[in-house]
């Protein structure tokens, strides 16, 4: 005869589901700067940008259903207001740097600053005190600053230059796009935290989705005067990021608030290879021996920051 399962069980259960959907985001993120670059080359930075989350506003609505006015009653303003607000400014830094990158290859370089997030995140929690950790992992967030600086240097190529002014020439050739890529770093992980301080159970993130669209079609119609070049391969890339976006930010808004942040922090500390290799594949383009080996540091040092947080 066999015994009911325990209340404690069943919580366990379902904190594994909910982190399980989370890694899940990792998996679709890691397609997004490859993506997000082909699609900004034909429609351009704001339009292309503008476009995709149109598309994956629609997809998360038809999924999910749209959020009754009761609900949003009952919803933390903070979470509504705040981190609605903090999502719409870390998809348009993150997509717009992307589409003002000044080719491919450097838009593999701003998609890696993107990924100082998983380590930040966890910075930003143990600070929150929503997170313990033990000593080392400050020098995990020192090889994932490294590391970037190792992906940010280049490959100096026939340059008697110093690391250092090869990192500052890199920055000075697009100072906007690289701006906009560590707004970007640092917006995601205080989206985190807060989202889980005050979500409550919460998933708004077609809401926030449908926002970021919106306001990127106001600037679009203001300030760009880029043409949408639509065709049909462009068409299908931006279904297929449209549905990659919505599925991640489905996933991960699910993981955060009911799931073990640390174990997907740790997942999302794969995404700069898998994120790296399939750019790399899909945009053709191969970076030297530097960009990898910043890639690898930077993985390296986030799986430190993970092993720093796990309970003995």
């Amino acid at each position: 005869m066999s015994t009911p399962a325990s209340p404690v069980s069943h919580a366990a259960a379902s904190v594994r589901r909910a982190t399980l959907f989370g890694l899940v985001a990792v998996l679709c993120w890691s397609s997004t700067v490859g993506l997000i670059r082909s699609v900004s080359e034909a429609l351009g930075a704001l339009g292309g940008a503008a476009m995709l989350y149109s598309v994956s506003a629609a997809l998360l609505f038809a999924v999910q259903g749209v959020p009754r006015v009761a609900q949003l009653r009952s919803v933390s303003k903070v979470y509504l207001v705040g981190c609605g607000l903090l999502f719409v400014l870390y998809e348009i830094c993150l997509s717009v740097a992307i589409g003002l990158a000044q080719d491919r290859a450097q838009s593999m370089e701003l998609g890696m600053i993107n990924y100082l997030w998983p380590s930040l995140t966890i910075v930003l929690a143990v600070l929150c005190r929503q997170q313990g950790a033990r000593w080392w992992l400050w020098p995990g967030v020192a090889l994932c600053i490294w590391g970037l600086v190792w992906v940010l240097s280049g490959d100096g190529a026939g340059s008697n230059l110093p690391w250092w002014q090869e990192l500052l020439a890199h920055m000075r050739s697009n100072p906007l796009a690289y701006a906009l890529a560590f707004a970007a770093a640092a917006l995601w992980p205080v989206y985190s935290v807060l989202s889980r301080i005050h979500g409550g159970g919460f998933n708004g993130v077609g809401l926030f989705v449908l926002l970021t669209a919106v306001v990127l079609w106001v600037q679009w119609l203001a300030v760009d005067t880029v043409p949408l070049r639509w065709s049909w391969g462009v068409g299908l890339e931006v279904l297929a990021i449209g549905a990659s976006t919505a599925i991640g930010y489905s996933c991960w808004e699910h993981g955060i608030q009911r799931g073990n942040l640390a174990v997907m922090a740790a997942g999302s500390y794969f995404a700069p290879v898998l994120s790296a290799l399939w750019a790399s594949l899909w945009l053709s383009v191969q970076p030297g021996w530097p960009f990898w080996q910043g890639v690898l540091l930077v993985t390296v040092g986030s799986l430190v920051c993970w092993g720093a947080t796990r309970v003995r």
